[in-house]
């Protein structure tokens, strides 16, 4: 990984383990946290959810506490646009809970690095159909492949995909 994307990574991770208690003490869970250069500059997202869902009124209410945590913390160098959303329905999959819940389903997974040279492929899409702590499993056209959780670099549910079956 490079400098930058090492202390992009660096910031998620500060930047996480910040906001996710104050999630969590609000009823919600952290689904995931990007932070990223794009057109308007730097942006720092955050995805969160919860059972019944998530309304605009519950988004503006995380922004409002998250806002004024990070002005305090002040893990961020630089300056950056706030945006805190639902996950939609093709939810990020980080944890292992997240993985374990779509079993069966179809998701798309890119990992950090190819399996083997001799695969040379880092995006995979297909049926999940098994995941533990150290690895999981997904039939990609009749064709298994164990991905080690520590190479999943983005997973992501497909909606529209697994509600075909």
């Amino acid at each position: 990984m490079s400098e930058t994307g090492d202390k992009t990574q660096e910031i998620i991770t500060q930047v996480w383990n910040l906001v996710e208690p104050l999630v969590q003490a609000e009823g919600m869970e952290l689904i995931e946290v990007e932070y990223r250069r794009e057109s308007i500059g730097w942006v720092l997202r955050f995805f969160i959810d919860q059972e019944r869902g998530i309304s605009v009124d519950d988004c503006a209410k995380i922004s409002r506490i998250v806002s004024d945590l990070l002005d305090v913390a002040d893990p961020i160098p630089v300056a950056y646009h706030l945006e805190v959303s639902s996950p939609g329905l093709n939810r990020p999959l980080r944890k292992l809970d997240h993985f374990q819940e779509h079993v069966g389903k179809i998701i798309e997974v890119r990992t950090a690095s190819p399996l083997t040279p001799i695969l040379n492929r880092r995006n995979f899409k297909g049926r999940l159909t098994a995941a533990n702590s150290e690895e999981i499993t997904m039939d990609c056209d009749g064709q298994l492949f164990e991905i080690p959780m520590n190479l999943v670099e983005r997973a992501r549910f497909c909606y529209f995909e697994s509600s075909k079956q």
